[in-house]
């Protein structure tokens, strides 16, 4: 789950990561792992091989760095969106079922493992999880989460309307529980041993029941 550069064992020292990427890095696996709150800047200075002093020269503070990490997953999840719909142009109805389907495939996880982070199993939704420690006042972090969100919501709307649902945004919306809900029944039944494994099913009853 982490931005990991391009650094490999062995590389000369002008290839070794820079002290901000090493924290960067080291905080997303913290913090995706035991939680934005348990994790604090000592934590994260020492997993990074780093001191404090180093860490606020590079983050002014634990909050920018947050913000660092929520853009950073955002950006991974984007991208893992697009990548997933790709083999699907014009056609809405198998991009929201490949999207769906992502969403119990291991080998995205398994692979991001590899690239060096220490969580190889899914926690959730890493901006779903920073909602629920993130304070009501901070509404910058607050921000980054909500737009986040609101996204996803505009994207399956967008795809419920182009496969010609008689109510697209209620399809949208029901896709979106569908989704939120099974990242977060892993947690109890870890490796889609629970209602997850169903998702596509029920995605497809979904669709059925407004295009059909």
């Amino acid at each position: 789950m982490n931005a990991k550069t391009a650094a490999t064992e062995g590389a000369a020292p002008a290839d070794k990561p820079r002290v901000r990427d090493r924290i960067l890095d080291a905080a997303c696996d913290l913090f995706y792992r035991h939680g934005i709150r348990a994790v604090g800047v000592d934590a994260i200075a020492s997993e990074a091989g780093t001191n404090k002093m180093s860490f606020y020269r590079s983050f002014p503070s634990k909050d920018d760095l947050v913000a660092e990490y929520l853009t950073d997953q955002e950006r991974e999840y984007w991208a893992r969106w697009d990548e997933t719909i790709a083999p699907y142009a014009d056609d809405p109805r198998r991009q929201v079922e490949a999207l769906v389907a992502s969403d119990i495939d291991l080998a995205w996880l398994r692979a991001k493992a590899i690239e060096g982070c220490k969580c190889k199993t899914s926690r959730g939704c890493a901006l779903g999880n920073a909602a629920v420690e993130i304070p009501e006042d901070n509404e910058r972090l607050g921000e980054i989460v909500h737009e986040y969100k609101t996204e996803i919501r505009r994207r399956l709307r967008k795809l419920a309307r182009e496969m010609g649902a008689r109510e697209p945004d209620v399809l949208g919306d029901a896709l979106m529980l569908l989704r939120e809900g099974g990242y977060y029944t892993r947690l109890t039944f870890p490796e889609n041993s629970g209602p997850i494994a169903a998702i596509v099913k029920a995605a497809r009853a979904l669709i059925a029941a407004h295009v059909d």
